[in-house]
């Protein structure tokens, strides 16, 4: 195992350095100066001076072929600094931090809310199988999982925060959020986060109970599931104990996966939301040309993804003995 684990990471870091140094090209090559973008911010009304513009790409490393440049960002992050963001001129790695937790908000209980609903939804519907209920409760999980997240996100502000006026219509607080108690500033945040949950969870929702449905419909198949209801085993051990266990394997590999999904956020709904999480941060960041947090926020994600994948194969051969990595 500790020889896989060190050719993996070995793996995963030629991975990582090839995904940057891509990423770090294309940004370069998009339409668009931040130096350019910075001063008619700074100035509108203002004619743009060649000398103060080959200043501003000078401090910002511009005036470099850009895989020369590659290499000096490589360096500054081998030495933890993720560099200064051009347009909020605040250290990469201090955005990161302030972005992290309300994306976390959303994800960690998006994630939280599909497994506790998804696992028992799917083993209801692998025991009521091909039964009018489980019919009904499938084809509702089938259309949930067709309509897309941003159309569920409009038709639900529409509803609730522009007809009805029960929840907020944007935003992670109140306007007076600061002068609650707080209990109120937590019930809040909560109530304003209500809406982006739901339409974090529903497709997952509806992607994870159909998974599990169709792993729990192969392995009540086999044989030793027959032989452990021949022995007189209740339905509700046979699905629990000796069906559901075995369908962890997939299930796990899944769990891994889902890890930059954690921080990664949801760039769209977080847009449609006014969310500020990273997801918002790293539209914001390609719209402003900000080079250093999109490469933050690249090397973050893409961390999190190998990661994940490695996670995945370790938990795989937790969950089944059978698996070994040499």
């Amino acid at each position: 195992m500790l020889n896989y684990l060190v050719r993996r990471l070995l793996i995963g870091l030629v991975t990582l350095i090839a995904i940057t140094f891509l990423v770090f090209g294309l940004i370069r090559s998009m339409p668009g100066s931040p130096a350019l973008m910075a001063m008619a911010e700074a100035s509108p009304d203002r004619e743009i001076d060649p000398a103060d513009l080959e200043r501003m790409n000078r401090d910002y490393g511009l005036d470099q072929p850009w895989y020369q440049a590659y290499f000096v960002w490589l360096g500054n992050v081998l030495q933890g600094d993720l560099g200064r963001s051009f347009f909020r001129k605040e250290p990469v790695a201090r955005l990161i931090r302030q972005r992290m937790g309300p994306t976390l908000l959303l994800s960690v209980t998006s994630l939280l809310l599909t497994y506790l609903l998804s696992i028992p939804l799917g083993l209801y519907c692998s025991a009521r199988a091909n039964r009018p209920e489980e019919r009904v409760l499938s084809t509702g999980l089938y259309m949930l999982y067709s309509l897309p997240a941003f159309v569920a996100a409009l038709l639900l502000l529409y509803l609730f925060a522009y007809k009805l006026d029960w929840l907020p219509l944007f935003g992670m607080t109140s306007d007076n959020h600061q002068t609650l108690s707080p209990s109120g500033r937590f019930f809040d945040i909560v109530w304003h986060a209500v809406l982006p949950v739901v339409c974090s969870t529903y497709g997952s929702l509806a992607y994870y109970t159909r998974f599990v449905r169709a792993n729990m419909q192969e392995v009540i198949r086999q044989d030793y599931i027959r032989t452990a209801r021949a022995k007189g085993a209740g339905p509700l051990r046979v699905l629990v104990r000796h069906a559901f266990r075995n369908t962890l394997i997939p299930l796990v590999t899944l769990v891994g996966l889902t890890l930059p999904y954690l921080l990664s956020g949801s760039i769209v709904l977080e847009q449609v939301f006014s969310w500020p999480g990273m997801g918002r941060m790293y539209f914001e960041s390609i719209n402003a040309r900000d080079y250093p947090v999109i490469m933050g926020l690249t090397l973050l994600f893409s961390t999190l993804a190998l990661v994940g994948q490695l996670l995945a194969d370790v938990l795989y051969a937790v969950v089944d003995p059978r698996v070994s990595y040499s």
